[in-house]
C-alpha cells in the first residue's frame, strides 16, 4: 500500500513538482531551521527562542531515538524502481521522518507565538507540506511522515507550554537546562565511544549522536547565558543583523573544520563540533556580543 502510493506520486510529479518539493524540503533541515531560530533568539523574544529550539531538539531526539530501534529502511533503498532526490538529506533509517518532526515541532510553535488560531493553522499544513516533500523524493514512507508529524505536533503545540512555564521560572530554567544539557552530554559521550570502536550499528546512532551533542550544547550555553550574560534583544537594527550574521558566520565554520577532520576522528569531532555549535549559539556568542557591545545586559532577567 504504501508503495504505491508512492508510485502514484511519482508518476503524479513533474519537474515543478520535484522543484516545491526540494524546497519544502529545505524548509524542514536544521540549516534554515537553526537560522529562524537564532533570529527569534537574539533579535525577538528569548523566551521563544528557548521553547521553540526545545520543542525542536526534543523531538528530533524522540524521533533519532525511534530510528536505532526501528532502523527502517528508506524507500528507495527497497524498491529501485523509485527515483529518490535529495538522498544527502536521507541519513539514518527512515521512521519516522526527522523532516516532517523537525518542521511540526517547529512551525506550530513559531506560528502560536502570534496567537491566532489562522496562523497556527497555516503552520500544520507547512510542515504537512514538507513530511509530503519528503514522500515525492521518495527518501520517507507515508507512515514515517504521519508518525513523524504526530511527534513534532506534540511538542510544538503541548510541550510548549510546558517550556514556556520553565522560561519564566529562573530556578526552573537553570535546573532544566542543567538536566538536559548534563544528561544528553553523557549519552552523547557514551554513543560517540561504541561508534568509534564500532560497537554499534552506525546508520542506527550516528545522528542520534549528533542531535544530543547539539542539545548538550544548547543548553550548556542557555546555562552560562542565565548565569554570565543575560542579554537584550532590544538593539539597533544594525547589530540585529550583525548578529545573526556574525553567529552563522561561525556557527558555519565550525561545521566546516568538523568536517575537514580526518576519517579516523569522524565521531569524536562530530561530538565535539554539534556540542560547540549548540554552546556558540545560546552562550559563547551571546557573551561575547554583550563584551563588545554588539548587545546589551537584560537588567530585567536576573
Amino acid at each position: 500500500m504504501q508503495y504505491q502510493i508512492l508510485i502514484f506520486l511519482q508518476n503524479f510529479s513533474s519537474d515543478a513538482i520535484l522543484f516545491i518539493a526540494n524546497i519544502l524540503s529545505f524548509a524542514g533541515e536544521e540549516t534554515f531551521l537553526i537560522l529562524i531560530l537564532l533570529t527569534i533568539y537574539y533579535t525577538v523574544d528569548k523566551r521563544a527562542g528557548f521553547s521553540i529550539f526545545s520543542s525542536l531538539l526534543c523531538a528530533q531526539t524522540m524521533t533519532n531515538a525511534i530510528k536505532s530501534v526501528v532502523r527502517a529502511p528508506r524507500p528507495f533503498m527497497v524498491h529501485e524502481s523509485l527515483s529518490a532526490d535529495r538522498i544527502e538529506t536521507a541519513t539514518g533509517y527512515s521512521f519516522p521522518s526527522g523532516h516532517t518532526a523537525g518542521a511540526a515541532a517547529f512551525y506550530p510553535a513559531l506560528g502560536r507565538e502570534s496567537g491566532k488560531k489562522s496562523i497556527v493553522a497555516v503552520t500544520i499544513i507547512l510542515a504537512i507540506l514538507i513530511g509530503l516533500s519528503r514522500n515525492i523524493l521518495a527518501v520517507h514512507w507515508p507512515v514515517d511522515v504521519l508518525v513523524g508529524l504526530i511527534i513534532g505536533l506534540v511538542f510544538s503545540l503541548a510541550m510548549t507550554r510546558l517550556f514556556d512555564r520553565i522560561w519564566e521560572d529562573r530556578k526552573k530554567r537553570f535546573l532544566f537546562s542543567t538536566i538536559m544539557g548534563s544528561s544528553s552530554a553523557l549519552i552523547a559521550i557514551i554513543l560517540c565511544t561504541v561508534l568509534s570502536l564500532s560497537l554499534v550499528d552506525e546508520m542506527a546512532y550516528s545522528d542520534l549522536m549528533k542531535i544530543l551533542s547539539l542539545s548538550a550544547g544548547a543548553y550548556g550555553g542557555a546555562v552560562l547565558e542565565m548565569k554570565k550574560v543575560n542579554f537584550s534583544t532590544e538593539n539597533s537594527l544594525l547589530k540585529k543583523v550583525l548578529s545573526v550574521l556574525i553567529a552563522m558566520a561561525v556557527a558555519a565554520a565550525i561545521m566546516i573544520v568538523r568536517e575537514m577532520l580526518p576519517e579516523t576522528l569522524y565521531y569524536p569531532g562530530a561530538l565535539a563540533g554539534y556540542a560547540l555549535l549548540g554552546l556558540w549559539a545560546t552562550g559563547l556568542f551571546p557573551l561575547i556580543a554583550v563584551k563588545t557591545s554588539l548587545m546589551k545586559k537584560d537588567a530585567s532577567d536576573s
